[in-house]
């Protein structure tokens, strides 16, 4: 494997070898956007629960469609769920594992590729997406790691605000992420307030028409839902 050269590699993935891996989306009908987060995956190999990234893919569309994982290095990761299908307009979860954290492959760029298609065993495809991914060193040499701190810690220096004041001192940080979380909690309220509304070209619906919303709406609020969830995972 080279360094810097993603590009060159080859594509390996569930399926049929090679089918669908390379070239263009057919021009036939429209080309659907694929829309992932995060945009780049970054591994660390000193993850507690080992090396993993969750990459939530998004259907903007009114139809259902297949979607399949491609990997440059299969053997250094594993994919849960590298098949299947995304509901329209709605998000899936995908699970990324590096199974091969070893020096020699830190800092080493992968590529991975989301391909979407149309509904069914040999649907042709619409969408395609790549994205990096790079494993990390340890922010610590492994020996030391759980090492750093083994003493006890001695009482507070000559100086130091009691315990009592410190705790004074803190409360405006625990009112700043309080309020940060009550703001989270709405923005992720109206964005899903926002997907359950209908479009505007949606007939049938009792609701009154200043309520109907437009599919650029529907994508901005899916992907500002993903971004809070994102937030809340790693929280």
């Amino acid at each position: 494997m080279r360094r810097g050269a993603p590009q060159d590699q080859e594509l390996v993935g569930p399926g049929a070898p090679g089918r669908g891996s390379r070239g263009a989306p057919s021009s036939l009908g429209p080309v659907v956007p694929v829309l992932v987060f995060p945009p780049d995956l970054v591994f660390r190999a000193d993850q507690r629960s080992g090396p993993r990234q969750l990459l939530t893919l998004y259907n903007p569309t009114g139809t259902a469609l297949r979607f399949r994982v491609l990997c440059t290095a299969p053997a250094k990761y594993r994919v849960f769920d590298a098949e299947g299908y995304v509901k329209p307009q709605s998000c899936i979860d995908i699970v990324i594992r590096h199974v091969a954290p070893i020096p020699s492959h830190y800092d080493v760029q992968d590529r991975f590729r989301i391909e979407l298609s149309e509904e069914g065993a040999e649907g042709r495809v619409v969408g395609r997406k790549d994205i990096t991914s790079v494993l990390r060193a340890p922010a610590y040499p492994l020996e030391l790691q759980g090492q750093l701190d083994p003493t006890p810690h001695p009482g507070p220096p000559a100086g130091t605000a009691p315990p009592t004041a410190r705790h004074f001192q803190e409360n405006p940080h625990q009112q700043l992420a309080t309020s940060s979380f009550l703001l989270f909690l709405l923005t992720g309220i109206i964005s899903v307030a926002f997907l359950l509304l209908p479009l505007q070209d949606e007939l049938g619906s009792q609701l009154p028409r200043v309520l109907h919303v437009s599919l650029g709406q529907k994508l901005v609020a899916a992907y500002v839902l993903g971004l809070l969830t994102m937030v809340f995972l790693r929280t």
